[in-house]
């Protein structure tokens, strides 16, 4: 197989095996998927928590209408906290709430429960190359993140 039509696989197979790891997960969990966009910004505030509400629309690239709409959303939900900067009032910064953590963390070990399931089906020169991948995987998220 030539390397752009194997690279093209591999874009299609990551992409399928992320919505329905993505599906599956939320049905076992036993609740409502939450949007992808809601989701991402969850993830980005779980990893800068205090961070403004432009820099979300920066780092997601997307308009501040788009982020104002979300957090809006998910603050309703009781799943984000919205609070004024106190140096800068007009600056948003958001966080976590625990029922957020806690959704997260459930998230989570379903994940790694079915994911596990799901390696354990496999042949282990299979799985054993699938779990080696790992870091190799997140070097080329490192890289596609470093690109424009």
């Amino acid at each position: 197989m030539a390397r752009e039509e194997a690279t093209a696989w591999f874009g299609a197979v990551v992409g399928e095996l992320h919505r329905l790891l993505r599906r599956k997960v939320v049905a076992r969990a036993n609740r409502d998927a939450l949007p992808e966009a809601q989701v991402e910004l969850l993830h980005l505030v779980r990893a800068e928590p205090g961070i403004s509400g432009k820099e979300v629309a920066r780092r997601l690239g997307t308009a501040p209408n788009t982020v104002s709409t979300l957090v809006h959303d998910l603050t309703a939900a009781g799943l984000l906290a919205r609070d004024r900067d106190p140096a800068d009032r007009r600056v948003v910064r958001l966080t976590l709430t625990d029922a957020a953590r806690t959704r997260m963390d459930d998230h989570a070990a379903h994940r790694s429960a079915l994911l596990t399931e799901a390696l354990d089906s496999l042949d282990p020169p299979a799985r054993d190359a699938i779990l080696d991948a790992a870091p190799h995987l997140d070097a080329l998220l490192d890289a596609l993140r470093a690109r424009p």
